[in-house]
Formats: C-alpha cells, structure tokens, sequence
C-alpha cells in the first residue's frame, strides 16, 4: 500500500490543495488505494449533470469491513479500537478491534435475522454507549442504511423520521443518564410508533439494550400499537450467527442523518459509502496527522455527524483508538472531565465544540483543574459546530500550548471544508479563522445575485463551486429535488451553505456566520459574529450572542446576550454600559446597540449551537417554534423571564469605558 498518497513527498498544503483541483481524478484515486475494496475504482467521478455526480461508481466495498476486518486481518487485533468512558456511571470499557468486530458481526447476523437486507433502514436511538456504535458499524456490515436520532429527542420528533425513513427495525436502549436524572426512552419509543400509525407499519422489530441504570425492557412492550415485536438485545445475542461483511456499491448509501430544515421538516443528508471512506481515511491523515497507535477523542454524540465521521467511521478507518464519551464537559463532576478523558486514554486530538470550553473556561477560567492531569500526547484540539470566539481561542492555545483549530464544516459535507492540514502542514493560525480550503473544495465569496466577489477582506455569502468532493452529501432523502432547492438552486454551479464570511489576504477564511445572522441597521449590513467578537473581550463575559431586533426608525438594531464568567463580581447596570461603550469604540455607532442582557445560560442545541432565530422570534413577539435540538426546554422560560431585566441605554447615549 503506498504511504504518500494524495500528497507529493514534502509537499505543502498549497502544492497538495492545486493538485486536488488540477488532477482531481488521479489525486482521489490514489487516496482510494488506501481503502481495501471488493472492486477497485477505475473512475474516479462520475458527472451525471450540473447537480448530480457520483464518486467511484464503478468500486465496491464495505464500510465495516474497512474500519474493522481489515485491521484485524494485519495483524492488529489486539490493538484497542473504542474506549467507552462514562462519566455518568464512572466507568470505562476498552474494545480491541477483535472484540469489536466479534459483537458487530454478532449484532449484524442479529440484524439479518430479523428480515434486516441491503438497502433496508435501521433507526438506531441509543445513548452513549458502545451498543449504538455497534449497532451503526452492523448496519453498514450488511448494508443496511442506519439512521441515528440523537438519544432522548422527544417522540413527536422521533416519529418524523421514523415516518420520513420508514425503517424496518429500531435499536435503542432503556434510556440515558444525564447529571441530577434519568432520561428513559422506551415511553418515547413506544409514544412515537402510536403518533405515526399507520405509517410505522414496515417497523417490524424494536430491539432494546437493557442498561441497569434506567428502568425499562423489551418485556414491558409485548407489542405496541403499530405491530412491532420488541426484543432484548442480549437474548437475540446470545442465539445470533456472524454475519459476514456485504460487498456494497460505492455509491450505495451508508446512512441517513436529519438535520433541521427551513420548512420544519426535516432533511435527511444520505451520504455514501465509498466517497466517504476515501475522504475519511485522507481526513485522518491530511488534517489531523492520525493513525495506527493514535488516540482520539471526539466530544460530540452519535447522533450527529461529528459523531459520525469522528467518533465512529474516521478513527476506525485510520486503525487508531476512539474514545466514546458519556458525560458533560463541566458538572461531571466538574471542570476538568475533559482533561480527565485525555489523560487517561492518552489521547493525541480532541475534537470538541466551541460551547463546550466556553462552559469550561466559565466554571474554571484559571484552568487551575488542568493542574491535576498530565497531557503529554496531546498534539491538537479541533474546534467544529458554531463559531470560536478569539478570547476563548486565546484563552486554550494559552492554557494548554497546543494548536487550536477552528474548523469549518457542515452535517452536508461530513468533513471539513476548511481546516488547519496538521497532517500536511501546520500552516499559521489566526484567532477567528477557519485557516484554508482543505483539498478538493474550491470555496468562494459570491454577492446576492452568485456573482464571484471573491477578495481579501470583501465579506458575502460562502459558497463551493461544484461538484463537491467525495463525502459530500448525495440527496436529501426521498427528494432530489428538495437536495437542488435547498443547496443548489440559490448560486448555480456552488453548493449554498448558508454561512457568511471573508477571505483575508492570505487565503484565510473567516466565517462570520449564518447568512441570516446577517443584520441590516439603516442600510449597513453587520455581522452578528463581528460583534460577539468585540463582546467576548470583555473580561466579564463567559460567553454571548448578538441579534438583529425589529426596529421602526433603522429596520433593526443588535442586541446583545451574555452569561459572566464565573468569578466577577459586576452589576448587569455596570457590565452592560461597558459592552455599549465597547461596541462603539471598536465598530461604531452604526450598530445601534444598546440593548444588553445578562442571562444565566444561553439557549442552545445540544450540539451547542445557540438559537439566535429562535431568540429573535422571541424578542420581536413573532410565533416561534421550539426546536427539538433544544438542550434544555427550561431555559426557554429563563430566556423569556430574562428579557424584562434588559438594561437599555438611550439611542443617543454615548457612553465611555471607565479609565
């Protein structure tokens, strides 16, 4: 197998990154030779039309199989695969990639024998625990198209996509563990087949991993409403045959994963299996310098695609160790769980979201629980799901001295558009930046009407000139033409995605946030993300976030949100006239902001994006919708009770910083 594919013996990122666009087809093939495949690819793209294009149509493979077998195969299966760690029970299990590849065979011939084939749908909602990874790496062995729901999502939004998926099985588990409760999702299961009906009738099987810390079994539902059996997971087990690895076609979905959509209905990303396992295996080199003897951990859940690409499929692609994390980054039992779960596994990479150091950096902004563990493999943190504000950039490459990556990618592309290629080149870091284009994208700036704007310093919509490379979303499921709508339809010949930004003089991208997080104040369009940046150099602020509210005289005007870091003692009076002095000594009067809010907690996904929509609806008394992503539907009400303490200086009050 050749060792430098896709990248020119000391090559850097530029050499690597013009090669990716100048010889497409040989550089993706080449990155192909270091996936073991039934049929070697021949061609390496297939461009069916302007919005539709395949990538190693020709190849076959499986997914499983190339992120377990094979490692087995040469002679590394006693090398340790996953480390399950649960902050919430205090325990840790480590599976070798011969163990693991034992239980998913198991639970892959448990899957077949309940009628599961090639092509049919597996809905798997599991908490943090080995049994989802088992469960999606079955799926993929025999073909099957999972589709994981993130753990405790309420029935109501359980139910769409069991109605939009129509799986024949559902995996899932007597519940989840969260700090202070239990989380038991048999009910919401059971809930969810009796508000489909009719249309939950192709669900044949519901099979339940028992967990000794939630009530709840299979037992408890002889049959529900829509006909379903209900099994127990160990007692199909412990009567399964292995089932051996499914030749598929590279093209052949993998999974489905739901993302929120702009309807309320939401979209489900279909990505494939070969373009996907090129792209990751070239991922785990390229941008994160990993590989066999590496160890990883992941922050994130199963249940999105972070979890998806770099929890479960790119780690075990590349035959490095993953860690699977049951917990939060702060309350279990406090500020230093991460370092805690990187000094015990070892880790070289931890991957994690913005939100989550923030929460940290609140709770123990001295780091002084750092002191406690020795993080000698730790070589970089990656930062993906919203975006990183410089003070806490500052504040971890500071604390910790190692790179911090601020990298840009989406549920859509299922790896990263723009990123810092550690793996090929440490480029120079800039706070605030997702640092370049990674080989294969070719991004650009385009105005309103998708004309190429593309300049140092000129800020407009992102968008990447098509096709988009292997890993790229194929369709929304069930509708092609709902996948050219939302993504195509906007900047013919680019991929939307939604987002805002700029290039600096070096090729650097700046993303400022999503297109709609774009306010106009009396014609001057300002980015939200531009003033949550001057607001987070405020030493009081934890974190915030900045919106555009209705306004009669300039259409709107920012307000701004913040939680205090813990430790300063400052009146919400004091802090808010220092914000609005601070606005507009570093962007100007003509943000109009003098609406200041201190909140306790900031409403968000349990991704850890902040609902910036949602709160403007709220504030600007539009109907609103909670989504179900929501982390914790209580802060809602806080939001809402918040709002009648907001401290408001006069629209001509100029106010300066105290000396």
């Amino acid at each position: 197998m050749r060792e430098d594919l896709s990248v020119v013996p000391r090559a850097g990122y530029r050499e690597v990154w013009d090669r990716s666009h100048s010889q497409r087809d040989e550089f993706w093939l080449e990155a192909a030779e270091r996936i073991h495949w039934d049929t070697a690819p021949r061609t390496a793209l297939e461009q069916r039309s302007e919005t539709e294009w395949r990538w190693f149509p020709d190849g076959t493979l499986n997914v499983c199989e190339n992120a377990l077998d094979r490692h087995v195969a040469a002679g590394r299966g006693d090398t340790t695969a996953l480390i399950a760690d649960s902050a919430m029970t205090g325990t840790q299990i480590r599976l070798t990639y011969t163990e693991l590849r034992d239980k998913v065979a198991l639970f892959a011939g448990v899957l077949s024998g309940l009628g599961v084939t090639r092509g049919d749908r597996v809905l798997i909602y599991c908490p943090m625990t080995s049994e989802a990874v088992i469960a999606m790496l079955a799926c993929a062995r025999i073909g099957a198209i999972h589709s994981v729901v993130f753990g405790g999502f309420a029935a109501n939004e359980l139910a769409t996509r069991i109605d939009d998926a129509k799986p024949s099985v559902i995996v899932t588990s007597s519940g989840g563990l969260e700090p202070g409760r239990q989380v038991r999702y048999l009910p919401l299961v059971h809930r969810a087949l009796e508000i489909c009906g009719e249309s939950a009738s192709g669900v044949r099987a519901v099979v339940v991993a028992d967990r000794e810390h939630v009530p709840g079994s299979a037992a408890d539902y002889a049959e529900d409403g829509a006909g379903a059996t209900w099994y127990d997971w160990e007692t199909l087990v412990a009567g399964a045959t292995p089932a051996a690895p499914v030749p598929m076609r590279a093209n052949d979905p993998l999974y489905i994963l739901y993302t929120s959509g702009t309807t309320g209905s939401p979209k489900g990303i279909v990505r494939d299996s070969g373009g996907y396992a090129v792209a990751l295996s070239w991922v785990m080199r390229g941008i994160y310098d990993f590989g066999p003897g590496d160890t990883i951990f992941t922050a994130s859940d199963v249940g999105w695609v972070v979890g998806h690409s770099f929890i479960v499929y790119g780690p075990l692609i590349a035959g490095g160790t993953t860690v699977l994390y049951e917990g939060k980054p702060v309350g279990t039992p406090d500020a230093g769980a991460f370092w805690r779960v990187l000094a015990e596994t070892g880790a070289k990479i931890l991957s994690t979201a913005p939100t989550a150091l923030r929460a940290i950096r609140r709770e123990d902004p001295e780091l002084t629980e750092l002191a406690k563990y020795d993080l000698k493999n730790l070589r970089a943190i990656y930062l993906a799901g919203e975006r990183m504000d410089p003070e806490t950039w500052h504040w971890l490459r500071d604390g910790l001295g190692v790179p911090v990556v601020d990298h840009w990618w989406q549920t859509e592309t299922g790896w990263p558009i723009c990123a810092n290629p550690l793996g090929i080149e440490e480029l120079q870091v800039k706070a605030g930046s997702t640092t370049v284009p990674m080989p294969g994208y070719d991004v650009r700036i385009v105005d309103a009407a998708g004309a190429d704007i593309t300049a140092p310093d000129v800020e407009g919509n992102i968008a990447i000139k098509l096709p988009l490379p292997p890993g790229g979303m194929l369709e929304i499921w069930g509708s092609k033409q709902r996948f050219i709508d939302s993504y195509l339809a906007a900047f013919p010949g680019y991929y939307a995605s939604g987002d805002a930004g700029h290039f600096d003089e070096d090729g650097h991208l700046f993303v400022m946030g999503r297109t709609d997080d774009v306010i106009n104040v009396a014609g001057h369009r300002l980015s939200t993300g531009s003033l949550e940046e001057v607001l987070t150099q405020h030493h009081a602020v934890a974190e915030c976030a900045v919106i555009g509210i209705a306004d009669a005289l300039k259409g709107q005007r920012a307000a701004g949100f913040v939680t205090v870091a813990r430790g300063n003692d400052i009146s919400s009076e004091a802090l808010a006239a220092e914000l609005v002095a601070l606005i507009r000594e570093r962007v100007g009067p003509v943000a109009s902001f003098r609406d200041v809010t201190v909140l306790n907690r900031l409403p968000k996904t349990r991704s850890g994006k902040i609902l910036r929509k949602t709160m403007r609806q709220i504030v600007d008394g539009e109907t609103y919708t909670v989504p179900a992503t929501i982390e914790d539907p209580g802060v809602i009400d806080e939001f809402i009770a918040a709002l009648s303490t907001t401290v408001s200086a006069p629209a001509t009050n100029v106010v300066t910083l105290p000396r």
